[in-house]
């Protein structure tokens, strides 16, 4: 395998990540402040995102696959996909992560866990009924990529506190109707509650730009990855085909009821107008585009 070091995607995620640091200093400083102010505040607010980020991160594997109905597929149950993930490790020189498979008809993978020693690869039944054996391991090369990228680790850290500053955006708004505006706890805890609002919605839209850039890009630098493994960037091209247009064909309210997970998914699963607008992947024409690119690259040597 000759596996590159991709600059390009290392530069977009510092910068990204620096920008996504900056955003969230302002965001834990606008909370302490309306909290109160002081040094009880900012201790309150420290422990509480400490102790969220912590279980997020180190068990941000198992959360994965239990939210989306994931169950560990042993070697005896599926010998052939744990020959394929055994190989293509080996091929990109990482541990072999954790096999495990959705009950779902709707054709996809994905890859979560901290890192390469805490990997987990998961992939659905319609995949696996979908591709044939070159397109299958296209795509899970695509998702060992991912883990060789550390992709999970970054997105899920990146986007921590997004989803704290979308919370407090949704339940804040809930407890400023349900008090009435908040004249029942006084005029300076209905002022914090509304300042906490009003900067987690600010600071949700930025990073809501800021990940989904980073998202898009990843996909694209996981994609030659999985060239560069495979060393057939045809077959995952021919893959991403096959997804995109099972997709489709698929009951709405089977996989696509965790859209919220499509920063994970090979092919993300589309809601209408907005879902294609504001994706966390590059069209699939585009992928397309690139892996040929890399085709033709590969056959000039």
């Amino acid at each position: 395998m000759d596996w590159q070091p991709d600059w390009g995607l290392r530069a977009r995620m510092a910068l990204t990540m620096f920008m996504l640091f900056a955003v969230y200093l302002f965001f834990v400083a606008a909370l302490t402040i309306g909290f109160g102010g002081g040094t009880s505040s900012l201790l309150l607010v420290a422990t509480l995102l400490g102790a969220f980020s912590l279980v997020q991160f180190f068990f941000s594997d198992r959360l994965t696959l239990w939210s989306m109905g994931a169950k560990e597929a042993s070697p005896q149950e599926y010998p052939e996909l744990h020959a394929a993930v055994e190989r293509l490790s080996q091929q990109a020189d990482l541990p072999k992560p954790t096999v495990a498979v959705v009950d779902s008809k709707v054709p996809n993978a994905f890859a979560t866990g901290r890192s390469p020693k805490n990997a987990a690869v998961a992939v659905t039944t319609g995949l696996l009924v979908t591709l044939d054996r070159e397109e299958l391991d296209g795509v899970l090369a695509h998702e060992l990529a991912h883990v060789k990228n550390r992709d999970v680790a970054v997105m899920t850290i990146a986007s921590f506190l997004s989803t704290i500053a979308f919370l407090i955006v949704r339940f804040g708004g809930q407890m400023m109707f349900y008090t009435g505006g908040g004249n029942r706890g006084g005029g300076k805890g209905a002022a914090g509650i509304l300042v906490a609002i009003l900067v987690s919605l600010l600071v949700w839209i930025i990073s809501y730009i800021l990940i989904r850039a980073l998202s898009r890009y990843r996909e694209f630098a996981a994609d030659r990855g999985a060239a560069a493994i495979t060393g057939q960037p045809a077959a995952l091209a021919s893959a991403l085909l096959k997804i995109s247009g099972e997709m489709e064909k698929v009951p709405s309210d089977d996989l696509r009821e965790e859209a919220e997970m499509n920063a994970f998914f090979i092919i993300p699963i589309r809601s209408g107008i907005v879902g294609r607008l504001f994706s966390t992947h590059p069209s699939t024409d585009r992928r397309i585009e690139q892996l040929r690119t890399l085709e033709r690259e590969m056959e000039s040597f």
